[in-house]
């Protein structure tokens, strides 16, 4: 019997979660249900994330997998919401996705519990934490709507000591209200003394939306600075997203400095690793989980419902 009423089905690449160290190449079904437990005033997706009215096509979770396999999909992202409002869904739609081959991303705000952590340990592979503003507490309550964001150091914390699902970092970087880079150091350092140094780290480019049209597009140097305090507290693998054909797109040998990854918005243009994901340059065993992606081709979006 179906109990799980999914929005939106589309294949994606990956690295549109982003998500640049895990699978690289693959393609992913992406899910999602409606609602949410943020507010956020500049979500792109609020269409979803902020209807309030339960809508969807009525699935079981066999029923998903059996979409995503069909889609010719590598795993399954659960995305576009929050995650972890259907948790339960989720979760029973990854067990059967692991049974049947498929990996699980969970693309977060990271505003989770214990609880939940504990659930994501059963099926999840990989979780990109979407930080906004860098986590600047002003910023999180005036344009967020939640109090305070330190359940979402807790949860990486959670996640880290319970788990081994592989952790990304995201950060939206909002021209003028959500650009602090002192805040921006105080998370580059907790993500160094939680997670090490070679946690990737992706500084995304706002752009107008939704309820925060008046705002310009995040300047590029404003993301170029945030960039050069991710390198300064000792982070290895900086990224900046939403500007294709930027230089700081690709991944760099943290030894040798040169290209390992080329990359091109979410496409891959050059491959310079080995069999075992060591720079082909120097060496260096670059922390990337899993080889490019047999069936990798350029253009993997595809609309399924």
């Amino acid at each position: 019997m179906a109990y799980g009423k999914v929005i939106t089905g589309h294949v994606d690449p990956i690295e549109k979660k982003p998500v640049t160290h895990y699978r690289p190449g693959s393609s992913i079904f992406s899910i999602a249900t409606t609602g949410c437990n943020w507010l956020c005033s500049y979500c792109q997706n609020h269409d979803i994330s902020q209807r309030r009215k339960i809508e969807g096509t009525d699935m079981t979770p066999d029923e998903v997998v059996s979409l995503a396999m069909k889609s010719g999909s590598q795993g399954i992202a659960y995305t576009y919401n929050q995650p972890s409002i259907f948790i339960e869904f989720a979760r029973d739609c990854g067990v059967i996705a692991r049974r049947n081959g498929l990996f699980n991303v969970f693309v977060s705000n990271g505003y989770d519990t214990p609880e939940t952590v504990k659930m994501m340990s059963e099926f999840l592979d990989c979780i990109t934490v979407d930080f906004k503003g860098s986590a600047e507490p002003q910023f999180t309550r005036k344009y967020i709507g939640v109090p305070d964001p330190k359940p979402i150091f807790d949860t990486l914390k959670e996640i880290k000591d319970k788990t081994k699902i592989h952790v990304e970092i995201t950060d939206l970087i909002v021209p003028q209200v959500g650009d602090n880079l002192e805040y921006a150091t105080k998370l580059c350092r907790f993500i160094v003394d939680e997670f090490g140094p070679d946690i990737p780290i992706h500084f995304l480019r706002f752009h107008p939306d939704y309820k925060m049209m008046e705002f310009e597009s995040t300047p590029v140097k404003t993301l170029e600075k945030h960039y050069e305090v991710a390198k300064k507290e000792g982070l290895n693998y900086a990224y900046l997203g939403n500007v294709p054909g930027h230089p700081l797109e690709h991944t760099y040998c943290a030894e040798c400095k040169k290209i390992v990854v080329k990359r091109y918005g979410f496409d891959i243009q050059e491959w310079n690793l080995d069999g075992n994901n060591n720079c082909k340059f120097c060496g260096n065993k670059i922390p990337i989980t899993g080889k490019l992606a047999e069936s990798y081709k350029q253009n993997r979006f595809q609309f399924v419902f």
